[in-house]
């Protein structure tokens, strides 16, 4: 998988329904971040919040599988322990 490469974890079930809860998406960034000066949260540089045609979305830089493997995997996991939509695409591409 290419460095400019994107998994995107829709709020989607493959069944079709939202999921829930409403904050999964920020809670599950927020379970990858770090905390900073201050207590600070910092988020993980290669795992972001995006909302796309109003469903919210987790999106992965696909380098993450080689950065960092177990923290990729638990995010891959979650997505697949939940049932929910997968998406990859390049950069260029509007995820």
């Amino acid at each position: 998988m290419s460095s400019t490469q994107k998994i995107l974890i829709k709020g989607i079930t493959q069944e079709g329904g939202k999921f829930r809860p409403s904050d999964w998406a920020e809670r599950l960034c927020g379970a990858v971040a770090s905390y900073g000066p201050g207590r600070r949260i910092r988020f993980h540089p290669r795992v972001r919040l995006a909302s796309i045609e109003g469903v919210k979305c987790v999106v992965v830089d696909a380098v993450l599988r080689d950065e960092n493997e177990m923290l990729f995997e638990f995010l891959m996991d979650f997505a697949r322990d939940n049932q929910l939509q997968i998406e990859q695409g390049d950069s260029g591409e509007r995820l």
